[in-house]
């Protein structure tokens, strides 16, 4: 999920600057101008410290943290949430508070932020692109994955060439077309207002670090067992039944997870009314409705869910699809850009101004040429993917970064849970009932998708704050090696057996969507019980019909439309949970209409600390019962 406060008010060719000379600032000043030249003129800051090793030490110890923040999160709610925001705040306060110790002489400067913040998001990613999604898939379907040593490197391998697969692009969508990058853009203002008010980002600071210490606290109370304390309950029924069962029975209870609410006050109320509408009509009705006729053989979570997932998984595939379809412009535009990708047009001129800072346009295919081999024997040596389904992956890894790239830069929505699906059709009719190759090529255009899209997200925060390019590219490459060593050995610690994944405590649902389609391309249709054939055909006209609503409804109408994605996620994922997510959006909402200046300053550290503080604490309580420290 990303943020996407209001924008600040662009300059021509999408800049906001800070004017270096007495024209620069006035408007219409660079109407006539090269907006690169004009931003090597007036915005480019080639002289400042940015690509530091101390950013890079600190971009790396953070997203690593970040990114097990997010491998709890995704397991519990199926998003990975932003996290070069939360990043930028943490390693200002941290060099802040080293400054002020006098254990560090020089300042902590935008740049090195900005830089810190391109390692840090390539780790905290390291998650999304379907990683922890095709990999439990995985998991789940076939009862095995791969050495720990070997999924690290797939992992690096695969985001890396997203890297290079944004260098050809990202001249285009960023310093000519000035795509919004809303995330980006964001970022960019949150390093200005920490670097340039320091009362601002003391209390921002203060705010994410009190809020992780309760956060902590509370999952301490709430999940460590020792004999001096006493527990708290995980969850409190709420006060009705349904068929003789209590409503904790069927998930309809209240979560002490501020994990979730802090989860839910960074997704609109919009998606969080969506999200309680959909588990009431869920499991207070549905599930109810299909325990009596049999179809659900007992009223447990698991129970529920095995059945419930392809009515959910539906809702999500068909509306992500029909939506990424309705952005047919920006997929058009994308295919005109691959015409160009090895030649030198527009921007790319023999005298290039830009040249000693922007990424040389032949790194694009090196990267390739070195990375693809690479990627490729991991195909065909740990998944048994045919060598030629995996040639065939990079060229089509290549369009979808393209593609997840600019729908990105227009709408700050990286379409992973429409690609996903596409590239599993895709090799689904190549390799029919090769479930590895299904589920893993797949995961391969996906992890390139998102980084390209999350490197050109970093570096519209860099273009606005006038770093070097060339510098955040190697940045991005250091993150991925942290994430990617992080993530998969927590991954085996949190789920060692594939029972673990889609119970309550780790619903995993992108992995459940993931499994389910790759499970209904293997064994087909005729399959499925009866009644979850109907489910999924509901599940998907259901899904149509809310964007086809979103998109044509009359403009006084579209708030009450229920947002697909909220709706769907809640039919796959514990009915607590999304009472959980709805409680968060809805405080956050009331503050933003009561107290919008407040609530500007707080929700996103305070929010942040919370999911931080709940998530690590959980996965280190997880670690010490896993390793005998601490009593299950």
């Amino acid at each position: 999920m990303s943020q996407s406060p209001s924008q600040p008010t662009p300059s021509p060719s999408g800049l906001r600057l800070q004017p270096t000379d007495s024209h620069a600032g006035e408007p219409g000043a660079s109407a006539t101008q090269d907006p690169e030249l004009y931003w090597l003129k007036n915005v480019y800051q080639g002289g400042s410290r940015q690509l530091t090793v101390r950013a890079v030490i600190a971009g790396m110890l953070i997203g690593a943290v970040m990114c097990l923040s997010n491998l709890y999160v995704i397991l519990k709610t199926g998003w990975s949430l932003g996290v070069t925001i939360t990043a930028c705040i943490l390693a200002f306060a941290v060099f802040g508070t080293l400054r002020s110790l006098k254990l560090l002489k020089n300042d902590f400067t935008a740049l090195e932020n900005n830089a810190m913040g391109s390692v840090a998001s390539a780790a905290g990613y390291m998650t999304g692109g379907g990683n922890m999604a095709a990999v439990p898939a995985l998991l789940m379907l076939t009862g095995a994955l791969p050495s720990s040593g070997w999924l690290v490197a797939w992992f690096a391998v695969i985001s890396a060439l997203g890297v290079f697969a944004a260098i050809p692009i990202k001249r285009q969508l960023i310093n000519i077309e000035a795509l919004p990058f809303p995330t980006g853009t964001a970022t960019a203002e949150t390093i200005r207002a920490l670097h340039g008010h320091g009362e601002v980002a003391r209390r921002k600071s203060k705010l994410l670090a009190g809020a992780g210490l309760i956060g902590a606290l509370l999952v301490m109370v709430r999940d460590a067992r020792f004999t001096w304390l006493t527990n708290i309950p995980e969850k409190v029924s709420m006060p009705f039944t349904l068929l003789g069962k209590k409503a904790s029975a069927w998930t309809l209870s209240f979560d002490f997870s501020l994990l979730l609410v802090g989860a839910g006050a960074l997704v609109s109320f919009r998606t969080g009314w969506s999200m309680l509408l959909g588990a009431v009509l869920t499991y207070g009705f549905l599930a109810p409705a299909m325990v009596t006729q049999g179809a659900i053989p007992e009223v447990t979570y698991r129970a529920i869910n095995t059945w419930m997932v392809w009515t959910g998984s539906a809702v999500l595939v068909s509306s992500g699809l029909l939506a990424f379809a309705f952005q047919w412009r920006s997929v058009a535009r994308s295919f005109k850009a691959l015409s160009g990708l090895f030649g030198k047009g527009g921007a790319q001129e023999a005298e290039d101004p830009l040249a000693g800072i922007e990424c040389p346009p032949s790194w694009f295919p090196l990267g390739f040429a070195v990375l693809g081999p690479i990627a490729i024997f991991l195909m065909a040596y740990l998944f048994q993917i045919p060598w030629w389904a995996g040639v065939l992956a990079m060229p089509l890894a290549v369009v979808m970064g393209v593609i997840a790239s600019r729908v990105t830069g227009e709408t700050d929505t990286t379409p992973t849970k429409a690609l996903g699906p596409v590239t599993q059709l895709i090799f689904g009719g190549l390799a029919p009932g090769n479930i590895p190759a299904n589920v893993m090529s797949a995961n391969a255009t996906g992890g390139v998708g998102l980084h390209a899209a999350d490197l050109l997200t970093d570096l519209k925060s860099g273009w606005l704050l006038g770093a070097n390019p060339r510098q955040q590219f190697v940045a991005q490459l250091f993150g991925v090696v942290a994430g990617a060593a992080v993530v998969v050995p927590v991954f085996n610690i949190l789920i060692p057996t594939p029972d673990v994944l889609g119970s309550a405590e780790f619903p995993a649902p992108a992995t459940m969507v993931w499994a389910g389609v790759s499970k209904l391309l293997a064994t087909g249709v005729s399959a499925m019980p009866v009644t979850a054939r109907w489910g999924a055909a509901c599940g998907g006209t259901l899904g149509i019909l809310l964007v086809l609503l979103e998109r044509w409804a009359p403009a006084k109408l579209k708030a009450y439309v229920p947002s697909p994605a909220g709706f769907g996620l809640a039919i796959v994922i514990p009915g607590s949970s999304s009472i959980a997510f709805f409680l968060g959006s809805a405080i956050a909402e009331v503050m933003r209409r009561k107290a919008p200046k407040l609530a500007e300053e707080t929700v996103l550290p305070v929010s942040s600390g919370f999911i931080a503080g709940e998530s690590l604490l959980g996965i280190g309580i997880a670690m010490a019962k896993a390793f005998g420290v601490m009593p299950k």
